[in-house]
């Protein structure tokens, strides 16, 4: 079992890796009014410490094919999170997080996440299906079809953040000669990373600072490198009042528009700082 302390400082440095500065992670006056209490952990950090725990336990370089989790419960600075994996048939794990309060788990995320077989670029899968728009047609000034962008390009300093602050060994991230030879056109962006895009456009933009991440489902399609210009988007294609929740399309795409993550996000809305604010396109 991985385990690992997490610290307010953590989640600042993922919150500045990722570009979520989302007030339930990062200002604890704010996250005080919510439900939550306190701030929390990013769940994109905690998928980065169950990558971390997936490459110690695999001993290689390895990339991720699919992945679906969920959030429970949230994860607090100063607890410690204990990683649990579990293999499964076709490269398949189960994989989950749990922290100890009052000598109890308690259960702060879980789900399945696949591995690719082969580094190559040539290897593919089948984009998450898409759904027609259903529900509600507004919600707390959102509406079906708002979407938001944001382009950014990775360098080898993002990459070198993310080993240090995930603390993964995994070759085909940290070192450009391991991955040339395990057959890739150079390192790994990691998939805490690429989905960590999106949890810059919920927990910012759409639908906005004070979202809470419950659960998301991806596809990773393609290898995705540094330099490469990527654009995330996320769309509502779904409004539940009645429980606060959104669904949104969530996608990436790299160089001649070519996928990169294709899947859904589900939100939680309660504690959104202010109503959402008609889109505009970022470039960063």
């Amino acid at each position: 079992m991985f385990e690992r302390t997490v610290t307010q400082r953590d989640f600042d440095r993922f919150a500045a890796l990722s570009r979520d500065d989302n007030p339930i992670h990062c200002d604890p006056a704010f996250a005080r009014t919510t439900h939550f209490g306190a701030t929390v952990a990013h769940g994109m950090f905690l998928y980065s410490l169950i990558s971390a725990a997936l490459t110690r336990r695999l001993g290689r370089g390895w990339r991720p094919l699919s992945q679906s989790l969920m959030f429970p419960a949230a994860t607090y600075a100063g607890e410690t999170v204990e990683v649990s994996l579990e293999p499964g048939e076709a490269g398949h794990w189960a994989v989950a997080t749990h922290v100890r309060r009052d000598g109890r788990p308690v259960l702060t995320c879980e789900g399945t996440t696949q591995l690719a077989d082969l580094p190559a670029a040539t290897v593919r899968a089948a984009a998450a299906a898409e759904r027609p728009p259903t529900g509600a047609t507004t919600h707390r000034g959102l509406t079906i079809g708002d979407a938001v962008e944001a382009t950014r390009v990775f360098t080898d300093d993002d990459l070198d953040e993310y080993v240090a602050l995930a603390d993964d060994p995994n070759p085909w991230i940290a070192d450009r000669a391991a991955a040339l030879g395990a057959g890739l056109a150079g390192r790994l962006i990691p998939g805490p990373l690429l989905s960590g895009m999106f949890s810059d456009l919920l927990g910012t933009r759409l639908p906005g600072r004070g979202t809470g991440w419950m659960k998301q489902t991806l596809v990773f399609l393609r290898p995705a490198l540094p330099g490469e210009p990527l654009v995330a988007r996320v769309e509502v294609v779904r409004l539940r009042p009645d429980k606060d929740l959104v669904n949104l399309r969530s996608t990436v795409t790299g160089a001649d528009d070519a996928p990169v993550v294709s899947g859904e996000s589900l939100v939680l809305v309660r504690n959104l700082a202010a109503p959402f604010c008609r889109p505009t396109t970022r470039t960063a």
